[in-house]
């Protein structure tokens, strides 16, 4: 026989990739999915492939060293049938020199940018021959696999969809902002290799990194370390909280992940500038994503940043309401971090689901600012001691505040208020633009039976409430929305609930604030010496602040925090209510002219009002959209947009992905930042 001559070879990039829906990856790389049969095509000249008589062998290799025993190397013959476990090839069918054959990794293969040689001998001659690279992903429609989800809508929402919803503003007050997470636009998923490749332990000891890539909970970690850059590693993002933002791009700026990832490439793995904890998680979330880790940004609002693991704690205010910089302890208005979906076969049954990832530098862990993945169940059931990271994320979600109001002779009163941390734990929904409310899955409901039974185990006591039927209560309310450029109200209500007169001093102070707690500037102040009350009767004292009073010292954040303090004189006893008011920006329009089409041209109109009372300068819009833009389009105006006066331009798009779509937009000026809006597009495919 004369020897088996390959001539030429197709990976199939654009069938296997629909096969393993990463076709949006684009037909230039072969993408496929661990455990799942993926088809490549052999042309032989001369003769065709002779069973019995030519062997047929694969060899596949990941990472820098490639070796059998770590899992990055294996070498495979072609057979009739599927090996029971490993690697293996199988003829699908034969016409003449060209031959068709289905391999297939193991379900618990390591990921990565793999290298696929062929070997054929036919008696003793034997050559081998190169035939391309293929990368393999983690697999959530695998039944063995570790990141196995059974629910097809959470695999669209959770794997597949490249955009979605991240919930910021207040607890009272819960906005949405849109996020493209991008995670199948060009040269991510490349990105995404790299970052795995510049992680520390990787530079470390690159064959024991390589060969851990076939477990979520270990890239988890990673992603989380390699997100941040608080390590001195190569982290794609620094984090800055301090409102100077000038020498970067401000963290309310951002729409999606994929400019940060391009970025961070571009300049050599240096820090993109800047993060806070949206950024952080959401381009986490792309990663995983990316990698085909099912994957979910979540919000907590009232989330508590305890450093020292006591699970209090303590504010201290003087009596006009102003903070005490005594503790590193914090309150966030909302914190983000990431879920991630897979089994953890390294903890007892029971574990598997929903981890939490927190890529947010804030304490280390072994030694490292990362955080989790922490299983969600292990954080409700207040299961400590389970890996990972587990007392941090149940303080934020659990801790309790405790006010002092510290009197002008240095002494401390604590107020009968006890703030509530861990509300309204928020993610999209599947499949909708809507809030799914996850508060369950974090902790049981409060003041239940099992609630103490958690906290007994966690030793954490939580301290208890003053009945709100007995002596003075104290609450801010808000008579209607507070929007941007405009006065308003707020009101601190009183409730004499005893019999008896009651004579208070009150204090409203409003100042402008930062969503991890930071408070700047007053904005607006009341006090008031005589504040009589009779029996069971109510009391409602306004505090108009003004915007020419906030304006100038509103943060990127649009929160103005209000702080009211009501001293009985009787008694001494001091009531503390605080609420955040979140100012709202102008809704930014979009309309869509023209028929949504794949590949055919569509125009966006955009438009703004400037709601303040001085005019807008250098006002830009930045639009983008997985599928639809083509990367980021920027508009910058030429000229100030006067009060009242509306921001308008016309955007033109080719869509090159057909399917539900979210075109985003980012509106930033000199006095209006951070103001963003998207539509949904429906994107009909292309008629073939």
């Amino acid at each position: 026989f004369a020897d088996l001559v390959l001539e030429t070879w197709d990976l199939q990039c654009e069938r296997n990739g629909r096969e393993h829906r990463t076709a949006e990856m684009g037909c230039q790389q072969l993408v496929v999915r661990r455990g799942q049969p993926f088809t490549i095509t052999l042309h032989f000249s001369g003769r065709g492939y002779e069973e019995g008589v030519d062997k047929l062998a694969f060899n596949v290799e990941t990472g820098p060293c490639p070796v059998e025993t770590s899992g990055t190397r294996s070498h495979f013959a072609v057979t009739d049938f599927p090996e029971e476990s490993g690697w293996s090839a199988v003829v699908q069918q034969q016409d003449g020199g060209s031959l068709s054959i289905s391999l297939c990794s193991p379900p618990n293969a390591r990921v990565g940018r793999y290298s696929l040689t062929l070997e054929t001998s036919t008696g003793y001659q034997g050559t081998s021959c190169h035939i391309g690279d293929f990368i393999l992903l983690f697999n959530a429609w695998h039944p063995e696999d570790t990141v196995f989800l059974r629910d097809e809508d959470e695999r669209c929402e959770y794997v597949l969809s490249q955009q979605g919803l991240i919930y910021q503003g207040t607890r009272d007050y819960i906005t949405s902002t849109p996020w493209n997470f991008g995670q199948f636009e060009d040269d991510i998923l490349s990105i995404c290799l790299k970052l795995l490749d510049t992680n520390p332990k990787f530079l470390r000891d690159q064959n024991r990194d390589c060969s851990r890539r076939n477990d979520p909970v270990y890239i988890g970690r990673v992603v989380s370390a390699m997100v941040n850059c608080n390590d001195e590693d190569w982290g794609v993002l620094a984090g800055r909280w301090d409102n100077h933002y000038e020498d970067g791009m401000s963290p309310m700026a951002w729409i999606g992940s994929v400019d940060i990832l391009k970025r961070w490439k571009k300049f050599g793995c240096q820090p993109v500038k800047y993060g806070q904890c949206w950024v952080f998680a959401a381009v986490a979330c792309t990663v995983m994503r990316c990698l085909g880790i099912p994957s979910r940004v979540v919000t907590n609002y009232n989330s508590a940043h305890d450093t020292n693991g006591n699970l209090v704690i303590d504010r201290y205010l003087n009596e006009t309401g102003q903070e005490d910089r005594r503790s590193r302890d914090m309150i966030w208005n909302f914190h983000c971090w990431v879920e991630s979906w897979m089994a953890r076969p390294d903890l007892a049954p029971g574990y598997d689901g929903w981890q939490a990832l927190d890529p947010t530098p804030q304490e280390k862990s072994e030694g490292v600012f990362c955080c989790g993945p922490a299983p969600v169940r292990a954080i409700k059931e207040g299961d400590l001691q389970l890996k990972y990271d587990i007392p941090f994320i149940f303080a934020e979600v659990n801790a309790d505040v405790v006010y002092w109001v510290v009197q002008h002779d240095g002494s401390q009163k604590k107020s009968t208020h006890s703030s509530v941390v861990g509300k309204n734990i928020s993610t999209k929904s599947v499949g909708r633009d809507s809030r799914e409310d996850i508060t369950h899955t974090y902790k049981y409901p409060e003041g239940s039976e099992k609630e103490r039974e958690v906290f007994a185990k966690a030793e954490h006591k939580k301290s208890s409430l003053r009945e709100e039927d007995e002596g003075l209560h104290l609450k801010i309310k808000l008579s209607e929305g507070a929007n941007n450029g405009c006065d308003f109200n707020v009101f601190a209500v009183i409730n004499n609930n005893t019999d008896t007169d009651r004579v208070c001093r009150l204090m409203l102070c409003a100042r402008t604030a930062s969503y991890n707690g930071t408070v700047g500037p007053q904005c607006g102040m009341k006090d008031l010496l005589n504040v009589t009350l009779a029996p069971r009767a109510e009391k409602s004292v306004p505090l108009c602040v003004l915007y020419e009073k906030y304006g100038e010292s509103l943060t990127q954040d649009n929160l103005i925090k209000v702080v009211a303090l009501l001293t009985e004189y009787q008694t001494g006893d001091v009531v503390v209510a605080i609420r955040d008011v979140y100012i709202q920006n102008p809704e930014i329009k979009i309309r869509i002219l023209g028929e949504p089409m794949q590949k055919r041209k569509l125009v966006a109109e955009i438009s703004l009002v400037n709601p303040l009372a001085v005019p807008l300068n250098n006002c830009m819009f930045v639009v983008e959209g997985a599928g639809l833009t083509d990367g980021q389009r920027i508009k910058e105006l030429e000229e100030p947009v006067e009060p009242k006066a509306e921001a308008k331009f016309r955007l033109d798009f080719v869509p090159h992905q057909a399917g539900l779509r979210k075109l985003m937009v980012d509106f930033e000026s000199d006095k209006l930042t951070g103001v963003k809006g998207y539509r949904n597009v429906i994107i009909a495919p292309q008629p073939k």
